[in-house]
């Protein structure tokens, strides 16, 4: 076992774990991170981030021959992009939620979206 398959599977388990939190745990809290300005309800668009986090995690548990398990790294990538606004709607309208209760551990959520998107891309290549 590589160090790629390890971080795939890992990453995996983190989507999971993400996933779930939408749909039930954290849902509330996840609903934070929803822009203001999104024209979409906040609760139907962490329902739906959910499902796709869930199915994102089934893939990358499940898919390991390439060229698929790059093309998947790369969709997970963009997954990561895509939900970058919502961080960065928490930062600037100073929204507390998962933890994230002060400026600076909001910023430093920030930092850490470029890491999932490096982390998605290094592990399934």
């Amino acid at each position: 076992m590589t160090w790629r398959t390890v971080g795939q599977a890992a990453l995996g388990a983190v989507l999971l774990t993400a996933g779930a939190g939408h749909l039930s745990f954290a849902r509330r809290e996840f609903q934070a991170q929803v822009p203001s300005w999104f024209p979409a309800d906040k609760d139907r668009v962490v329902v739906l981030s959910g499902y796709v986090e869930l199915a994102i995690a089934a893939a990358l548990l499940t898919t390991w021959q390439q060229p698929a398990r790059r093309r998947l790294g790369t969709a997970v990538a963009a997954f990561f992009v895509g939900v970058f606004p919502g961080n960065i709607a928490q930062f600037t309208e100073r929204n507390d939620a998962l933890g994230l209760d002060t400026d600076a551990k909001r910023a430093l959520r920030l930092l850490g979206q470029p890491v999932l998107v490096a982390w998605a891309l290094a592990a399934t290549r």
